[in-house]
């Protein structure tokens, strides 16, 4: 076997493309809203939540993207799609469930982790408001930008430490330690699965922070041709450019 590794072809790096770390996953990734303090704040504030209106959840808020949503690295987002011409950003840490299991307690859930990734959870801001919850707004096709590696478990055995960053344009527009996480990845862990087996293979998004475009007055939708940069240390880069 380490003959046949020696003399495989080898590949540059800039000749390849990376793909998101799923060619498309198995279910619905689900994803949390409203799970950092500033940001529950500042979409409260916005105008654009019609859900509940407590600025703090009292408990997770979980909904679900599909995997026709998913889409790779370097990919463009097909903002086009949206007809509102709402088009926002989302930087998400999100975990990778390893060991599925229902009912597992928030000693054990880190023990259910593979590992972690990247997701922007890319939004129609005005189809999230009309519809009265989420689904429609986020699980536009093309609106799940994910990667560009997982990072497993044992390089982050405490997620808490992790620091997310996103770029629009080279504009730094959030900058965050996962330790501002309003529900931490056990308590996530333990409400999906009390309720929903999980599975290995399972994607979830733990919510983003402040500094999403609708934050803005005037809110700074994306538009054709931005780009959006989203960086976790030991994760990477996820960038695409919007469509």
């Amino acid at each position: 076997m380490t003959n046949l590794v020696a003399q495989a072809p080898r590949l540059a790096l800039a000749e390849a493309t990376l793909h998101a770390p799923f060619p498309r996953p198995a279910r619905n990734i689900f994803c949390v809203g409203k799970n950092y303090h500033e940001h529950a704040r500042e979409f409260a504030q916005s105008g654009f939540d019609a859900s509940a209106k407590e600025i703090v959840p009292e408990a997770p808020v979980i909904f679900t993207k599909p995997p026709s949503a998913v889409i790779g690295p370097g990919d463009t987002i097909p903002g086009y799609l949206d007809p509102t011409s709402s088009v926002d950003y989302e930087g998400e840490l999100t975990v990778v469930i390893g060991k599925g299991g229902r009912g597992i307690s928030r000693e054990d859930a880190l023990d259910h982790v593979f590992g972690y990734t990247i997701i922007n959870d890319v939004t129609s801001r005005h189809l999230q408001h009309k519809h009265r919850q989420w689904v429609i707004g986020k699980g536009i096709d093309g609106f799940c930008p994910m990667g560009p590696a997982v990072m497993t478990a044992d390089e982050a055995p405490d997620p808490r430490k992790l620091h997310l960053r996103t770029w629009v344009n080279g504009d730094l527009r959030q900058d965050v330690s996962v330790a501002d996480l309003i529900f931490d990845i056990p308590t996530l862990i333990s409400t999906i699965s009390a309720y929903i087996t999980l599975e290995p293979g399972d994607l979830i998004a733990t919510g983003t922070p402040v500094g999403v475009g609708l934050g803005f007055n005037p809110p700074k939708f994306l538009r054709k041709g931005d780009v959006v940069r989203i960086e976790i240390g030991g994760i990477g880069v996820l960038e695409n450019q919007v469509a």
